[in-house]
């Protein structure tokens, strides 16, 4: 493991692009805010606690190699690295130097880039896309997607696959990508949120297409130069200087971890293709804390960032949604906005607390164990600076039946046929409680009231509670949890 100093004052500082589980989301309603953790963060002794967490995500969740940065205020808390970043030469984790592939995470840059054409008065958020692209995407029900659909990942139409290649050869600009790929529309903008890959990629080409430069230009010269990020971009293959300070991503297979080839997901540049260290992210971090401002150079005016942590829509009532561009993690106790991000190799995070002034940013790779690594990670962090309490059990009334059966997920390509991977299977647990299965995975989930199970804990303390709620779609019942506010799962018919 290797940390850096702490810097003391901003001067010396800083989703598979599907988001999978990223983080757990403790949900705090109004019947339940006293129950919330406190808004003051608990920072004694913390890094001591992640490193004892990071020893054990190593010994038994596959991870070869791991970078953490943990902001408060002007300092930097921590900055570490653990494992490798390449274990054949025996190359350590850098956290001022080695470079991470933060996958979706990278989204959080194009909203940022977005809401500085909208500053700039290019763009309006309620403006149709059509108005900023070069090509046409048809209409849909009673209205056109507009730009701030966008953002709330609520355009209505299907996911997109296809969005990685094996070679540099294979890829094509994302600017011919998207035109060739426009997905099927499945519902009506700004009803329900479906993660979209292809939606954030159209957000880019419209900066890039008001701007005048080239996306990967674009950031560079308006968010990582000002910011003074130059280990970030989204460059693929990477540049000369940068290539050899990037951490080999690896894979498990046969009991080893096995390095794999760099990934290359231009063809949605904007989405998702960003490489960075975690001191670059720690400097990202600083400037959406102090209202897009550090050392003195603002790139955002505070009301943008503030409108990029402000709710946007929700898919359930009671459960956290999304922000602008960022998920909401936690309503209350504090609010709590972040973004996950997932390539085949790499798992990320970064989470944001506004009003406390605190945030950490971390990502991971490893075998496929090393993606729940990362997401314990997260959620022991928010446990031991932002602790909760489980939420009061409640017995089902006689006039309550158990949602049981089938649920599929709503963020699928709709152009191919359904796969086990969208289907959960929902069984009674007793009177009060159900199961949920994904896979092989069962999970225990208690009723803490109207339809609103929380997941079984035991003696676990501190949080944060994952929460899932039943309610009604326009097709039937629907399924959200907490930590998924960019997806949902509807009842499939028997």
């Amino acid at each position: 493991m290797t940390h850096s100093p702490a810097w003391h004052g901003a001067a010396a500082a800083l989703a598979l692009l599907a988001s999978g589980h990223p983080f757990a989301a403790a949900q705090t309603t109004p019947d339940t805010a006293a129950t919330a953790g406190h808004a003051e963060p608990r920072l004694d002794r913390l890094a001591d606690f992640v490193d004892g967490v990071m020893a054990q995500q190593i010994s038994s969740h596959e991870v070869a190699g791991a970078t953490i940065a943990v902001v408060h205020d002007d300092a930097l808390l921590l900055s570490a690295g653990y494992g490798f970043a390449d274990i054949e030469s025996g190359t350590r984790v850098d956290p001022e130097t080695t470079l991470f592939r933060p996958g979706s995470v990278s989204k959080l840059f194009t909203w940022t880039a977005l809401m500085q054409q909208v500053e700039l008065g290019r763009v309006d958020l309620d403006a149709d896309i059509n108005t900023y692209i070069d090509f046409h995407i048809p209409p849909f029900g009673d209205g056109p997607v507009r730009v701030r659909d966008l953002m709330s990942h609520s355009p209505g139409w299907s996911d997109v696959s296809g969005i990685s290649v094996a070679t540099v050869e294979e890829l094509t600009p994302y600017g011919e990508w998207i035109q060739q790929h426009v997905p099927e529309r499945v519902w009506a903008p700004g009803t329900e949120i479906a993660y979209s890959n292809y939606g954030v990629a159209l957000a880019g080409y419209i900066v890039e297409r008001v701007s005048g430069e080239p996306f990967a230009t674009y950031v560079e010269n308006h968010i990582f130069s000002p910011l003074g990020m130059p280990s970030t971009t989204f460059r693929e293959p990477l540049p000369d200087h940068l290539e050899d300070r990037m951490a080999t991503g690896y894979e498990m297979e046969d009991g080893q971890l096995v390095p794999q080839p760099f990934e290359l997901f231009s063809s949605i540049m904007p989405a998702g293709s960003g490489t960075s260290s975690a001191r670059d992210m720690a400097r990202f971090m600083f400037a959406l804390l102090n209202g897009g401002e550090l050392d003195g150079v603002q790139i955002l005016q505070t009301s943008s960032v503030d409108l990029l942590m402000r709710d946007s829509r929700r898919n359930a009532p009671g459960l956290p949604g999304m922000a602008h561009g960022f998920y909401v993690v936690q309503e209350t106790g504090p609010r709590l906005v972040g973004h996950g991000g997932n390539t085949g190799d790499f798992h990320s995070n970064l989470i944001l607390a506004p009003e406390a002034g605190f945030g950490f940013f971390v990502s991971v790779t490893g075998g496929s164990e090393s993606s729940v690594g990362r997401t314990d990670l997260t959620n022991a962090i928010i446990g031991r600076v932002f602790p909760q309490d489980a939420a009061p059990r409640e017995p089902r009334p006689e006039d309550e039946a158990l949602p049981v059966g089938s649920y599929r997920m709503n963020r699928r390509d709709y152009s191919q046929p359904p796969r086990e991977e969208y289907d959960i299977e929902v069984t009674a647990a007793g009177r009060n409680a159900i199961r949920i299965r994904f896979l092989e995975d069962t999970t225990y989930w208690e009723r803490i009231g109207p339809m609103t199970f929380e997941k079984g804990t035991g003696a676990r303390e501190g949080g944060p509670f994952d929460r899932a709620r039943f309610h009604t779609g326009p097709s039937g019942l629907v399924l959200s949890f907490s930590y998924q506010p960019y997806m949902a799962y509807h009842r499939v018919d028997d």
